[in-house]
């Protein structure tokens, strides 16, 4: 890679390959695009017929392909010729709740028939670009500022073809282009492949948490047996520090407190809000906030081991103890009476000592996911203008 840092007139990224030198030039988007809005068709010819392109398949990872599609609808044969997609067209989201989100871009990599919706803009190709550069290119910071500054409206924010045509970005010449788009392509290959790893090993340990429930020949013992269950004090978000030791609240770690409330690690269970029920094993030397649960086991380890509570607990649905019509919350008393299968200590050591490695792999893979977003996202600044 050749770094450009020091050039102060040509108009080129900050890093490049080195056998390019030409300067990009800037286009609108109406030189490389025929936009048209989709088709709105009647509820009763949605879910079978064509593949019918959402902005959820905008939004999802990787490119649009015709298997890939979510929706289907039942289109005519002049439907079919106003609103199909071709390889290489542009696919706009054209309402979104958030300005941050308005005119997001995906691109249609297939041969095969398919339509799109009434809340996609299609940009028709009609220029000479590479479809997985273009996509790249309008995912950069500088388009992304372009795009929402198009956007308008009060409670959804909206972009038109008129805005979108006169979007102005730099387009390298098509080999520059096709060696950019490889390069990102197979970034985006590993990061596809790293989560598929993720997703096997989530599916283990869950599997394999599963397997600790169903033991037969074990104890049953109520929660309230093996555990201390109680909601600890809350702090506002406004007594967050910078520093400090860390807050476990609705989300898991959300920010850091001068102090701290438990000592040693302890499992805590969500008992408010959207994620009610999620399980988390805290740092020693952290504060748990009431929007948690507390599982102390800390006088019960004669009975059970704490990290095999943990991916007990991980495992179990809270759904039939979860209560509250407007938010949704976890209360103590149902809490205490959950059955727990306990085998002896030295068998849940084994078994969460098993757990643990599983869990400490997908934290690593996680890791270097992170590390390969990351690297895209660098690159998305550093070699586009």
């Amino acid at each position: 890679m050749a770094n450009n840092n020091d050039n102060k007139v040509l108009n080129v990224p900050h890093l490049r390959f080195p056998e390019f030198t030409e300067e990009w030039e800037e286009h609108a988007l109406a030189e490389y695009l025929d936009f048209k809005n989709g088709l709105n068709p009647d509820v009763k010819r949605i879910g079978r017929g064509l593949p019918f392109i959402s902005v959820m398949d905008i939004l999802a990872d990787g490119t649009i392909n015709y298997d890939s599609i979510r929706g289907k609808v039942e289109a005519t044969e002049r439907e079919i010729e106003n609103f199909s997609v071709e390889k290489g067209d542009i696919l706009f989201q054209r309402s979104s709740e958030t300005l941050e989100d308005v005119g997001r871009a995906n691109v249609y990599m297939d041969n095969r028939t398919a339509v799109y919706g009434g809340f996609v803009i299609r940009g028709r190709k009609i220029g000479d670009y590479n479809p997985l550069f273009f996509k790249y290119l309008l995912s950069t910071p500088l388009a992304r500022k372009r795009t929402c500054r198009m956007g308008a409206g009060a409670q959804h924010f909206n972009i038109g073809q008129d805005g979108l045509s006169k979007i102005s970005l730099c387009f390298p010449l098509m080999e520059e282009q096709n060696k950019i788009a490889r390069l990102l392509s197979l970034i985006d290959e590993r990061i596809a492949t790293q989560n598929k790893i993720i997703d096997k090993l989530q599916s283990l340990i869950k599997g394999l948490r599963v397997c600790c429930m169903q033991r037969n020949g074990s104890d049953n013992v109520y929660l309230s047996e093996i555990a201390q269950i109680y909601q600890p004090q809350t702090i506002s978000s406004a007594e967050l520090t910078e520093d400090g030791f860390l807050v476990y609240g609705a989300n898991g770690i959300i920010g850091k407190y001068k102090d701290y409330n438990h000592k040693t690690e302890q499992i805590c269970i969500t008992c408010r809000g959207n994620t009610c029920g999620m399980v988390n094993y805290t740092k020693p030397m952290s504060w748990i906030t009431g929007n948690a649960m507390v599982i102390n086991t800390d006088k019960y380890q004669d009975k059970v081991y704490k990290k095999y509570l943990y991916h007990y607990l991980s495992a179990y649905n809270f759904n039939s103890i979860i209560s509250g019509s407007g938010q949704p919350q976890i209360v103590r008393t149902p809490l205490e009476k959950l059955k727990i299968t306990l085998p002896t200590i030295s068998e849940q050591k084994q078994k969460a000592m098993i757990l643990d490695k599983i869990q400490d792999k997908i934290e690593i893979n996680h890791n270097v996911l992170n590390l390969y977003i990351l690297q895209k996202q660098y690159l998305l600044r550093q070699m586009f203008i």
